[in-house]
């Protein structure tokens, strides 16, 4: 992160993002088991994620899985005009099953990923924002898997 626009200026902040990218704590009370290795309790650390959510450092928490280990997933991608696109993104973000979408420089500008318990709901997804943008949605199955560890270091 450039240092002139990272909002995240606070050092427990920081070591929460940096440190759990990974090896988050699979304990009954994992958020109480956070604020014990960086200071505070339970209850500052969702604090923190909820700040750190809402100021957009922070997508979601929550497990990573393989494709297709836990329900169906897919790739899928559009081409929004670009006046259009801030509101068709928010209409895509706002369905439960998709995990994030995000801007592409292509004819296909628009990307995300819908996971659903199984391949029937992942397409009946893809046809609801179908029907709700009236734009056809590119479905991408996997095809062939790789490992991406999407866990890195924040700051230097």
């Amino acid at each position: 992160m450039d240092h002139l626009t990272d909002p995240v200026t606070d050092p427990t902040d920081r070591r929460l993002l940096d440190e759990f990218q990974r090896g988050f704590p699979l304990v009954p009370h994992p958020f109480a088991e956070l604020a014990a290795r960086l200071g505070g309790t339970a209850s500052d650390i969702l604090d923190r994620l909820g700040r750190l959510t809402a100021a957009g450092a922070v997508a979601r928490v929550g497990a990573t899985f393989r494709p297709h280990r836990v329900g169906s997933s897919t790739l899928a991608a559009m081409a929004v005009p670009a006046e259009a696109l801030p509101r068709v993104a928010a209409l895509v973000g706002a369905f439960e099953e998709v995990n994030h979408n995000y801007e592409r420089e292509h004819r296909l500008n628009l990307w995300f990923v819908v996971t659903a318990d199984d391949a029937e709901r992942v397409r009946a997804v893809l046809a609801e924002i179908e029907a709700a943008t009236g734009l056809p949605v590119l479905d991408l199955p996997l095809e062939r898997g790789y490992h991406l560890d999407l866990g890195f270091p924040l700051w230097r």
